[in-house]
Formats: C-alpha cells, sequence, structure tokens
C-alpha cells in the first residue's frame, strides 16, 4: 500500500491525555534532572496523562563547552540510566513518554528523543537540523522521521529546530502521524515584541494546520551559561488552533489536553473538493515531497525492554 492510501487507513482510537512538562534542567547534574522530570511525569499521570512529552536534552541541559563534556555526559539507548529511569516509570504508569536525550552511539553522539511505551523502548528520534554550536557536538540524525505506532495513534517526533522546516512534519504526515511530539529548547527570536506570540509557537500551529496533525511542544524554561529560553509550550490540535497553553516564559508548567487523535484523520478532506495531502502537486516538486515513500518505525530499537 502506499502512503497516500496509508494515510486515509481508520483505526480505531479513543481520545488521549496528553502533557507537556515545562521544567528547568541544570547543567550536567543528571540526577536531579532525572529525579525532578520524575516528579513531575507522576504528577502528570496523577492527573491522568497518557503521553508526557519533556524538553529537549531534559537529562543533561543543553549549553555544552565542548565534544568532551558533552561525551562525558552522553548515554547509549536504551541502556543508559536515563532511559532506564524513565522507562520504569512508564511501565509502572502504563503511559508512553518522549523526552530528550542526550545519546551516545559508540564514538557518535545525537541530540536525540527517546519513544518509551508501558512495554519498553519503541525507538529513537536523532534530531535532522542541528542548531548553533550543536553542529560541533552532535551529528546530523541518521534515521529520517520515523513514526511510531500506538494504542493512542501514530506519533511522529521533531526537537526544536526541526519546527523551522515544514518537510519535518510533511514527511511524518505522509507516514500517517496523527500527533507530533516535540522536545524543545526554544530560544529569543530577535526583533519579537513582547506582545506578540513567540515565533516557534506560530510555526507549530501552522504546521499543525496544514498538515492536519496535534502537535505537543514541551519547552523548558531558565538559563543556562548565559543562554534564556522562553518557555511558552503548548498543545497545538490538528486545526491548527492551541486547545492548551502557550504556558508562561519562566515558570515550570505541565500544559494538558485531552485529543482524539482520529479526529486529525476524519477531518483530512476539507471540503468537497481539497484534501491537504492529496492536493500536493508532486509532479512539479523536487526532492522528498515527491519522491521519498517513508516507512513506518524506522528506528533500531522497537520492541526492546528496557
Amino acid at each position: 500500500m502506499d502512503a497516500e492510501n496509508e494515510v486515509m487507513t481508520e483505526i480505531p482510537i479513543e481520545a488521549v491525555d496528553i502533557a507537556c512538562i515545562q521544567f528547568e534542567p541544570r547543567f550536567g547534574a543528571v540526577a536531579d534532572n532525572l529525579a525532578r522530570s520524575g516528579a513531575l511525569i507522576e504528577q502528570a499521570a496523577d492527573s491522568g496523562a497518557e503521553i508526557v512529552v519533556l524538553p529537549e536534552l531534559a537529562n543533561t541541559g543543553y549549553v555544552f563547552e565542548n565534544r568532551e563534556e558533552a561525551l562525558a555526559l552522553a548515554e547509549p539507548v536504551p541502556e543508559g540510566q536515563s532511559t532506564r529511569f524513565w522507562g520504569e516509570i512508564a511501565t509502572r504508569r502504563k503511559l508512553f513518554l518522549i523526552s530528550g536525550i542526550t545519546e551516545r552511539d559508540g564514538e557518535h553522539l545525537y541530540n536525540t528523543a527517546v519513544v518509551i511505551g508501558p512495554e519498553g523502548v519503541l525507538g529513537v528520534y536523532r534530531k535532522l537540523h542541528l542548531w548553533a554550536d550543536e553542529k560541533l557536538w552532535f551529528e546530523p540524525g541518521n534515521l529520517g522521521v520515523p513514526v511510531f505506532d500506538t494504542p493512542h495513534g501514530r506519533i511522529g517526533v521533531a526537537i526544536c529546530y526541526d519546527g523551522w522546516f515544514p518537510e519535518t512534519f510533511r514527511l511524518a504526515a505522509l507516514a500517517g502521524a496523527d500527533l507530533m511530539c516535540v522536545p524543545t529548547n526554544w530560544v529569543p527570536i530577535p526583533g519579537q515584541s513582547t506582545d506578540q506570540q513567540p515565533m516557534a509557537n506560530v510555526l507549530h500551529m501552522a504546521a499543525a494546520h496544514s498538515n492536519v496533525m496535534a502537535i505537543a511542544c514541551a519547552d523548558r524554561v531558565g538559563v543556562e551559561r548565559n543562554q534564556s529560553f522562553i518557555g511558552h509550550s503548548l498543545i497545538v490540535s490538528h486545526t491548527g488552533w492551541p486547545v492548551s497553553g502557550p504556558a508562561s516564559g519562566t515558570e515550570e508548567e505541565i500544559v494538558s489536553a485531552r485529543l482524539d487523535l482520529s479526529a486529525a484523520r476524519r477531518a483530512q478532506t476539507w471540503n468537497g473538493t481539497n484534501h491537504p495531502i492529496h492536493d500536493r502537486r508532486t509532479d512539479v516538486y523536487s526532492g522528498p515531497f515527491g519522491t521519498e515513500t517513508p516507512t513506518f518505525n524506522a528506528s533500531p530499537f522497537k520492541g526492546e525492554k528496557k
């Protein structure tokens, strides 16, 4: 079955509770970051969360000074302490967890999001578009845009700067994603006035609308090594409008919403003649929009136990 038809395949999905955890990781304090994230995950689960999203590099912090520092803090997946810690919670609380992590694979480093379910690690997404000094520490992602099947729906992942590239969301949409989970560390954008929505929120609202998918963004707050982060975590429905958030720009918060992810599939036909996926003019596009056939679960860890 081709990707175009696969997008339209209907599977039974009930409403699901999603939580984005906005908190302030402390650089290098892995044990403390895990403890704080764990407490917030438990709080979200107590309120009914079934899918939980944490920020980018939530276990280590973000602002590395050199590659050696990044190597010292990086962990393998799935056997590293952070994946095992989050995996225990996911199993015990019967939830799906998407969190940013500094991943080491041999001598390679990746800015990664690990996708964990009640039965173990489903896989990883490795950030495709590296921002600023990330290019000095990390390799570009090499797993494409995998989409993970769950009982709640199909979940894709992006990380921070990936959100500035519409291809990321379109490839996930072509692979049938109902929900994109976005661990992020958004930084201030020059020229933005205080009375405007952050550019990141505008971009993700647009991506949700044009791809007819829900998007859940978990940002961090605070200042780390003179770098500030803007918060404003939010959850956007497939219509493009926020259903929860944006959160504040400074405080730790849990942003949550209940969504029926199957609604995105039912809404892909906008009217009697328009469907934003089928209406693409692939005969005039070059590159991945016209030529790639994404595959499901393109990740080396599907089914791996913790």
